[in-house]
Order: structure tokens, then sequence, then C-alpha cells
């Protein structure tokens, strides 16, 4: 088996691995505690695929992609079969769009000429907000080059081996690496709100005497 598609809760991507012929490609889709889980056995995978293997890529899908069959978040690892290790960046994205609506009715948010991995009609802004998966697949090409200047700001990053494996744990949620950008905002000084406050205070008077009238 040189590659294969799958999802998995139970067996987990060893399985996949002992499946696979040695420069196989794999990429399963596993429940978000893989990602993080402190369990020894999650531990030791996410060690397997950093150390042991090649660890290319992990997309965190949004959650409620596979409803109405089921509702636990998931993401999905690819990786490449070695035996000698081979990890050096590794590709976060982060899906927040599928063309489809995230409740049980899942309906298209977009024409269908719009849909999918390649859609037949190019996407607008307001198109790519409704389906990530266009900027998915342009952006897994570009992984060994542009994506790796990237800010962690953004949709999608790389993150070196090293400090993965700094951790201990190999933690392979995205929301560890990434930044969170600040916007800083400007508030009056409350001397200034409170001298603003006591200049309305007597048209609020006027307002409440106004309409106990109109009560009576």
């Amino acid at each position: 088996m040189t590659s294969g598609i799958r999802s998995t809760r139970n067996c987990g991507a060893t399985f996949f691995l002992r499946l696979l012929k040695i420069g196989g490609r794999a990429c399963v889709i596993v429940p978000d505690g893989v990602l993080f889980g402190s369990s020894k056995a999650h531990q030791a995978l996410r060690r397997m695929l950093v150390e042991e293997h090649k660890l290319d890529a992990v997309v965190k899908l949004p959650s409620g992609v596979f409803r109405p069959y089921a509702g636990v978040s998931t993401a999905i690892l690819w990786f490449t079969k070695t035996g000698v290790g081979g990890t050096d960046q590794v590709w976060f994205y982060d899906l927040q769009a599928v063309g489809y609506s995230l409740d049980d009715k899942r309906n298209p948010l977009l024409p269908a000429d719009k849909l999918g991995p390649t859609p037949r009609e190019p996407l607008t802004d307001e198109d790519y907000v409704k389906n990530n998966l266009p900027d998915v697949l342009r952006r897994w090409r570009e992984r060994d080059g542009a994506e790796r200047e990237r800010p962690r700001t953004a949709q999608s990053f790389c993150v070196p081996k090293a400090e993965i494996a700094a951790s201990g744990t190999y933690d392979l949620s995205l929301n560890r690496y990434r930044e969170v950008e600040h916007v800083q905002v400007e508030h009056d000084a409350p001397a200034d709100i409170i001298r603003e406050l006591r200049e309305i205070e007597p048209e609020i008077s006027t307002g409440l005497t106004r309409l106990e009238e109109m009560l009576r």
C-alpha cells in the first residue's frame, strides 16, 4: 500500500503505519484528543509520527463537519512512513469552512460550481469565508516554500520539529503554537466618562419624568 485515506476513532494511526510500505503516505482523520491527549498511548503515537516517521501536516477541522452522524471535534494527520524519521517542519491549517452548514441539515452555502477543493468557478473573498478547501489545497502545495514564512497569526503556518519535541509530550494541537494578534483599544479616561454622564443626566431625568406622566 502506497497511500491511504480513512477516518478512525479506535484503531489509531498506528494501524495505518502497519499497513503502509516504506515511503507510503496516509491521511487519517482522528479525534482532537489524539493531538493533545496526556495518556502514554497518545504521547507515544505522536512521538512515533514525529521522530520515527515524517509527519507532514495537521489540519484542524471545524466542529460539526461530520454532523449529523457525529459531533466530535476532529483533525487530519498527514504522514509518510519512513522508519528513520524525516520530520522537519509540520504544516498546520485551521480549516473553518467546507462549503456546507455545520449543523445537522448540512445545507450548501454556495452554488454547486463553487463547492469542493477544485470548484469550477473561481471564489471571491466572500465565497472563501464559506469554503476554505481550495485554499487548503493551494497552501498544501506551498508547505515547503512560502508557507514557512507565514506568521503564526495566519490561518496556516509551519512549526519546526525541534519546537514540537521540546514540549516532551509532542503536542500537535494547533492552538498550542498559534499566536494571537492583540488589537490595542483606547478607552476614554474614567474622569471624562463621568463628566459626560453628568452632562446628559438632566436629559435622562427629563425623559423619565415624561415617561411617568404618560403612564398615569
